[in-house]
């Protein structure tokens, strides 16, 4: 995604910091998950925890995606965008009664579960209302993701899961719960992951997993291998859709499929985020002892990432007049020193009302947005 001078025109006359979300490309990239995972007849849930805007929610939903929830909200919210709860996964190390009761009154998919309690729980819920829950167990693989510790979910230390050492008591245990069918596995071991080889290797755990349970004669008819395929955060423009090809082929070339098995995978972040920009404008250009900065209106309020995982996001000056360039920290108005969005960062020479795109921001940007310093809730455009 690339904006032109009419488009940069535009902006100039619309009240920053906005989100601004490139339809486009967002259908260019679902139009190539659509084809490789109907290649392999894959099903793919769309992640809400990435961009629960409806807008996008409805465009997603209209190619033929189900829901991936972390929430009773989320839930409600992919109902209300044109979700069917029959392609509703509810994953969640703490799920409440009142979430559990969203689920189980709209009959979605699958509860993905991580611990005997919530087994117990969700089994207490489901007697009191005379139905009964799909149940999907979150297993802990024990893999690598090589990725920031804080996205990191499917190593022992972390929260997530169910210890494989724990699986055959939780099995004996589920027998008890006559309102839960067990119908799949769920595996998720984090977020950004570029290096497709940790996939391959949670495939391979998987496959000793399966093993397991066909020796218990217990009938799989899913197997969710989670998400967390990630994205060129450096290079937007000449990578605006990650490499899906590649990563359903290792799933394809690695995992053992059993014929009445279907495969499920729940991305977000691939999808979504690199059809939005943050469009931001420059108040003030300060000099410091040793460094020059851009303060612009968008602050850790709009896109948290690089201030809580000090994540990488593109910059691009849009209005200079400049022919001389500069090095700026981009820093935000949030007092904060944490507000930052990058730290010696040459752009074109920036002076007050400039315009600047912060890239990658379709994925937790809008949707991780916060009021802190009482700060209003931004607008959002849309190109089609």
């Amino acid at each position: 995604m690339s904006f032109t001078a009419q488009q940069i025109q535009s902006f100039k006359k619309i009240e920053t910091p906005f989100y601004y979300y490139d339809l486009r490309v967002l259908r260019a990239t679902l139009e190539i998950v659509q084809q490789y995972s109907k290649q392999y007849e894959y099903v793919v849930h769309y992640a809400l925890k990435a961009n629960a805007n409806l807008r996008i929610l409805h465009l997603i939903e209209k190619y033929g995606l189900g829901a991936d929830c972390v929430s009773g909200n989320e839930v409600l919210r992919a109902v209300e965008a044109g979700f069917s709860p029959s392609h509703i996964a509810f994953a969640g190390v703490g799920k409440t009664d009142k979430e559990i009761l969203t689920g189980l009154r709209h009959h979605i998919f699958s509860f993905n579960c991580e611990s005997v309690q919530e087994l117990e729980v969700i089994n207490e819920l489901a007697a009191q209302i005379n139905t009964k829950a799909r149940i999907a167990l979150r297993l802990n693989p024990n893999v690598e993701a090589d990725t920031h510790h804080y996205i990191t979910t499917g190593l022992h230390e972390n929260k997530f899961g169910i210890s494989l050492q724990d699986l055959p008591a939780i099995l004996d245990k589920m027998a008890q719960l006559k309102n839960l069918e067990l119908t799949g596995i769920h595996f998720h071991i984090g977020s950004q992951i570029t290096n497709l080889d940790n996939f391959k290797k949670l495939c391979l755990k998987i496959n000793e997993i399966v093993k397991f349970f066909d020796e218990k004669q217990i009938k799989l008819t899913h197997i969710n291998v989670g998400g967390g395929l990630g994205i060129d955060y450096l290079q937007p423009n000449v990578n605006p859709i990650a490499d899906f090809a590649n990563y359903f082929g290792v799933f394809h070339q690695y995992l053992q499929r059993r014929p009445h098995q279907a495969i499920h995978f729940e991305l977000g972040r691939a999808i979504v985020a690199q059809c939005g920009s943050l469009i931001s404008k420059v108040l003030f250009v300060k000099e410091g002892q040793q460094k020059k900065f851009a303060i612009i209106d968008a602050g850790m309020t709009e896109l948290i990432r690089p201030a809580l995982y000090q994540a990488h996001h593109e910059i691009e000056a849009l209005t200079p007049e400049a022919t001389t360039a500069t090095v700026y920290d981009i820093v935000g108005p949030i007092c904060e020193s944490s507000d930052c969005f990058g730290t010696d960062r040459k752009l074109p020479t920036l002076q007050r009302g400039d315009l600047v795109a912060i890239r990658s921001a379709g994925a937790y940007g809008e949707v991780m947005a916060s009021q802190y310093n009482l700060r209003e809730k931004v607008r959002v455009l849309y190109n089609e």
